[in-house]
């Protein structure tokens, strides 16, 4: 069966996967693939060199030996477009992906330094706290570091408000949240009782949402009252420390029954920093702003004259903790991108090798005093 005849003469808007976020754009894009008779579908799973796509036709089972790259980056992914054999064909292949407009990518924990794709083509990157356990403000900002470099829109849902019953104690947790979160909405959800659903179906009613988070952050539970039935597997988080046993266990691709769709990921223990500059100066905007005034424009907001951001620090208008934190994530980026890049790589060697000379020239000084 041809492409043409599984979809007619229909219009995007009525195109069979518009539920899957097929649009105009995406219809133009697939053009040139539809003239060769192959079908247009979008990756709800991968494992093992399989995916399952859905297509005009259903879902189907596809082999991806002909779209596996040396590059880790280009690899086929859940949430993927991508070209498939027509039916008929035996073994089905995926011969060719749509290029991403969106990518949620971290590090790998291999010493090749390489990235990781989550999910491709996500419009909202819904990270998942859980109130269950303390506050963790650190790994918020490194989730919406990937978030923001990704191009997604990030959204925090503070889930399992129910077990924080105080509304006081609950409003100074989402105001320390939203202060680690500029400009990111933040929401309090109890998938249990239901408080908060609304807002969030709202937010992931249109688009594909990618959700993330930490083993035992409820993610699960989440997807399942966004899906309106238990589409995945739920654990109790252990109670000696609230963490989760790893429920989810592949990718996955949702459509919602309000709208939208979403994608589930496995808990996340590790989340390393991949070239995501531009994120982490959106997670520490006020940072950021704070250093365009500073003296110099190289300034390190160490020792520097005219450091707007150290004034900021000691007039209690910037918080230590978020300057510590956004050193240490900016030179975790930094470091991961020199391991690939060479030049940048003896630069970072120079500046090392500068700054250790200015202080042991500023030791030697010292003692120069003190004799």
């Amino acid at each position: 069966m041809s492409f043409s005849s599984l979809v007619g003469s229909s219009s995007p808007s009525s195109h069979p996967l518009v539920p899957y976020g097929w649009d105009v754009d995406w219809e133009a894009e697939f053009a040139p693939h539809a003239e060769q008779g192959l079908l247009p579908g979008r990756v709800v799973r991968v494992d093992r060199g399989q995916c399952d796509v859905i297509t005009p036709a259903g879902t189907v089972r596809a082999d991806t030996e002909f779209v596996v790259p040396r590059d880790p980056m280009k690899v086929v992914c859940t949430g993927d477009w991508v070209a498939v054999d027509p039916e008929g064909s035996d073994p089905r292949y995926v011969r060719t992906l749509l290029p991403r407009r969106t990518a949620f990518v971290r590090s790998t924990s291999s010493k090749r330094s390489e990235g990781q794709i989550l999910a491709a083509n996500v419009d909202h990157a819904v990270v998942a706290v859980s109130l269950a356990v303390e506050l963790d403000l650190g790994r918020v900002e490194r989730f919406l570091a990937l978030a923001w470099e990704s191009g997604a829109q990030p959204v925090v849902v503070l889930t399992k408000a129910d077990l924080v019953p105080d509304p006081v104690t609950l409003a100074h947790l989402v105001q320390d949240v939203e202060t680690t979160a500029p400009g990111v909405p933040v929401l309090t959800v109890s998938a249990l009782h239901g408080d908060g659903l609304d807002v969030l179906v709202a937010l992931v009613g249109s688009g594909t949402s990618v959700l993330l988070g930490q083993s035992g952050a409820g993610k699960s539970t989440l997807a399942n009252a966004l899906a309106g039935e238990d589409v995945m597997d739920v654990q109790a988080a252990r109670d000696v420390d609230g963490k989760g046993r790893h429920t989810t266990t592949t990718r996955n691709l949702l459509p919602l029954p309000s709208g939208g769709v979403l994608i589930d990921t496995p808990g996340l223990r590790g989340v390393g920093l991949y070239d995501a500059e531009s994120g982490v100066g959106q997670v520490f905007s006020e940072i950021e702003d704070l250093a365009a005034r500073c003296r110099f424009h190289d300034c390190a907001h160490e020792t520097e004259p005219g450091c707007a951001v150290r004034s900021a620090v000691d007039s209690g208008e910037l918080p230590v903790r978020r300057l510590e934190s956004y050193r240490k994530l900016m030179r975790e980026n930094q470091w991961i991108v020199a391991k690939t890049d060479a030049r940048l790589r003896s630069e970072l060697r120079k500046d090392w090798k500068r700054k250790g000379a200015e202080g042991k020239a500023a030791m030697e000084a010292k003692r120069g005093r003190w004799a």
